[in-house]
């Protein structure tokens, strides 16, 4: 892939979660709010782009044999770097992100790109692959956080969006809310690329 490919197949061909079908997990886990879903993903795309960066950087130096090993300890590092950051700028989203911070460090994505990309490319071309992945994830999160939302709170990132006459839906901020939410638009990316014709090769 060129730049230009490289910094937008992230956003739609190879969109996480939809797409790749990875990083499930906090997809249903934090979205019950929009700006649990934007922290997340800005979390995860700093992680992409630098872990990306190194592993990139140092692909001619890491050992084949323990290169699974020595992208994690690249990660780790990385989501030190970022809980830490969040607990002391952003301490009310990081309770709220809980355990979830540290556990990017697990996250399929990010070891995904680092083993399908970063390790076989360049830097710049390594850098573009995260932010691309990253801002997509960021993207995806966002927009189910906001429909989970405005139908479960009748808020939007805070701010009321309804009348006070309004019924939320409680269940949307709940387990079957989130199954139910990121179901429906899989189901709905797929019918509009169907009826689009189009293809999707992961890299």
């Amino acid at each position: 892939m060129n730049l230009r490919q490289t910094l937008t197949h992230g956003l739609w061909r190879d969109l996480p979660p939809f797409r790749l079908v990875l990083g499930l997990c906090p997809s249903l886990a934090v979205t019950s709010a929009a700006e649990n879903g934007l922290g997340m993903g800005v979390a995860v795309t700093f992680v992409l782009i630098f872990s990306n960066m190194f592993i990139s950087l140092l692909r001619n130096v890491i050992p084949n044999k323990v290169r699974i090993a020595s992208f994690i300890v690249v990660i780790a590092t990385l989501v030190v770097l970022v809980e830490l950051f969040m607990k002391a700028y952003f301490f009310p989203l990081s309770q709220k992100l809980g355990i979830y911070i540290p556990l990017i460090v697990v996250n399929c994505i990010i070891l995904g790109r680092a083993e399908a990309f970063a390790s076989r490319n360049p830097v710049h071309l390594s850098m573009a692959d995260g932010l691309s992945v990253g801002l997509g994830f960021t993207m995806s999160l966002t927009v189910v956080g906001s429909i989970r939302e405005i139908l479960g709170q009748g808020t939007w990132f805070g701010m009321p969006v309804f009348p006070a006459s309004f019924e939320p839906f409680g269940f949307m901020v709940q387990a079957p809310g989130a199954f139910l939410c990121l179901g429906v638009m899989l189901g709905l990316m797929n019918a509009w690329s169907r009826r689009r014709g189009e293809i999707f090769i992961q890299t």
